[in-house]
């Protein structure tokens, strides 16, 4: 499929896609053109698979070819490499399968602002204007962003980018210059903010707003940190070894002696228990036996 680009690199490309593409200063041709001399509709281009003819839809002498001027009401083919000029604008027909890529048009620092503008308007069929630092928007051609609308002045509004912060201001535009519905004099824009010429509508594309965001403090795995001089925690013994002996602890805290008490009393009385019921089954075996021998038992 072939395509028709600026010369100058100024608009994007358009796509010649069957059955036709339709040039002029309507906003609902396929390829919007301002200028003095370009009718509402002034040239047609027919397509069929890559065969391209071009005609005037308008009487006029500001048409041609490779320098050859197209005259009304007789159709001229058109091939790849051939320069078309309507008014003052030329054009290009290219095959993308043998385009060089055309040196960029802005340096790379103007290229990395973040910030691009998305056509709402379906006669610009969604387009993304990436913006410079400095961006002029109007109708005239000496503007970095020319929409071919007749509402829109020349010189409508002025897009700057900041310290990373993008600002629009009217340029004493006519019919004004508005952020999300609100007509504006100069104001800062945000990223989503719909942001509109007259009836021309865009949405602003860039980087997000760090005041806007919520940061959150990064927790270590485990909980967080411990301070550098921790309370031991309550009722929480030191380690001993099961040998059976009493452990001797150097300096424990205060929790741990309580724990160490409440661990080694338990034993003892275990201990004392266990005597006083031995020396009680030694009476009653000792008087089982004396009772025994005394009836002649033993």
């Amino acid at each position: 499929m072939l395509k028709l680009r600026f010369t100058n690199n100024k608009q994007n490309a358009v796509w010649l896609v069957e059955p036709k593409v339709t040039i002029g200063r309507s906003a609902a041709c396929d390829l919007v053109l301002d200028g003095a001399g370009i009718a509402a509709n002034h040239v047609e281009i027919s397509v069929n698979h890559e065969q391209l003819e071009l005609k005037l839809l308008t009487e006029s002498n500001n048409v041609a070819v490779n320098n050859k001027p197209v005259v009304f009401g007789r159709a001229v083919r058109v091939a790849p490499a051939d320069v078309l000029k309507i008014g003052n604008t030329e054009l290009q027909v290219v095959d993308p399968k043998q385009e060089s890529r055309p040196a960029p048009t802005v340096t790379r620092q103007e290229e990395s602002t973040g910030w691009a503008l998305k056509a709402n308007h379906t006669a610009l069929s969604n387009r993304i204007f990436a913006l410079k630092a400095n961006n002029t928007v109007g109708r005239s051609n000496e503007c970095d962003i020319t929409l071919a609308a007749a509402h829109l002045s020349r010189r409508h509004a002025e897009l700057r980018v900041k310290n990373g912060l993008l600002y629009v201001k009217d340029l004493d535009s006519s019919n004004g210059t508005y952020v999300n519905g609100e007509r504006v004099r100069e104001s800062r824009v945000k990223r989503g903010d719909d942001l509109r010429f007259d009836t021309l509508s865009f949405g602003v594309i860039g980087p997000s707003d760090d005041l806007d965001k919520t940061t959150v403090r990064s927790v270590p795995k485990g909980g967080p940190s411990p301070s550098k001089n921790p309370k031991p925690a309550a009722g929480r013994a030191a380690p001993q070894r099961s040998s059976g002996r009493a452990q001797t602890v150097r300096r424990p805290a205060p929790a741990e002696k309580s724990r160490a008490v409440e661990t080694i009393e338990p034993s003892a009385s275990l201990s004392g228990r266990g005597g006083l019921i031995g020396l009680g089954l030694l009476i009653i075996i000792a008087g089982g036996v004396y009772f025994a021998m005394r009836n002649g038992w033993l």
